[in-house]
């Protein structure tokens, strides 16, 4: 077991199970649900790198031990252009260690649901905010979008937003860059996707996006440490 590991797993265990009080927290702690873009940009090589990204991430160890230990509620939606969104896995609690391998493995072999489109950043938004009504149980409500360009399409993203902000809801984003030193999609989630609260991870390219994807979620069910 890693040293942050060895950290992480057993402060997770003690923040989840106290409340501010010294009582037992709620069973959920977090509801994550994941975005992914799969629109015009993403080709279908990119598509697999990411969804193979996201099942890698979760069959990490100190990954799967932090998703039980707060018992995590966890969906995938897909978007693309306008009226283009699904879900594509309901939400799933995480109460297992076998829970989270069955979503890794479904993870894997799951299809696109669209394909050649725009990209509708605040549809995404609004659409995966009216999703969370399914675990009100779940203390913290949060957004997690992949993306790998600005919006071009779609109703306008600040009322959407907007609207998730007022619901409680975090978003949180993953901004898919070219390799080299520019940021533009980065910069594109921080000025006006995020929540006040919330943060970018860049993936440099599709390849990257393993990593990016791992750290993201342990930082965002690690969060109520402070």
């Amino acid at each position: 077991m890693s040293i942050t590991r060895r950290r992480l797993v057993p402060l997770l265990a003690l923040a989840l199970c106290l409340g501010p009080g010294g009582g037992r927290a709620g069973a959920c702690e977090t509801a994550l649900l994941l975005a992914i873009d799969v629109s015009g940009s993403i080709d279908r090589g990119e598509y697999r790198l990411q969804v193979g990204g996201l099942a890698e991430a979760l069959a990490d160890p100190e990954l799967a031990d932090a998703l039980v230990l707060g018992q995590t509620a966890l969906a995938v939606l897909q978007w693309s252009g306008s009226g283009q969104q699904e879900m594509v896995v309901p939400w799933t609690r995480m109460l297992s260690p076998g829970h989270v391998a069955r979503l890794a493995a479904r993870l894997r072999g799951l299809p696109r649901r669209f394909d050649g489109s725009d990209t509708a950043v605040g549809e995404a938004i609004g659409f995966a905010a009216a999703q969370f009504g399914a675990v009100a149980d779940c203390r913290r409500k949060v957004i997690d979008i992949s993306g790998d360009g600005p919006q071009n399409a779609g109703r306008p993203l600040a009322p959407e937003r907007g609207g998730a902000i007022r619901a409680g809801i975090e978003i949180n984003a993953i901004a898919i860059e070219d390799a080299g030193r520019s940021s533009p999609i980065t910069r594109f989630y921080q000025r006006l996707v995020i929540t006040p609260r919330g943060f970018v991870m860049t993936a440099r390219g599709l390849g990257d996006y393993p990593r990016a994807i791992r750290a993201k979620i342990l930082r965002e069910i690690a969060r109520p440490l402070g």
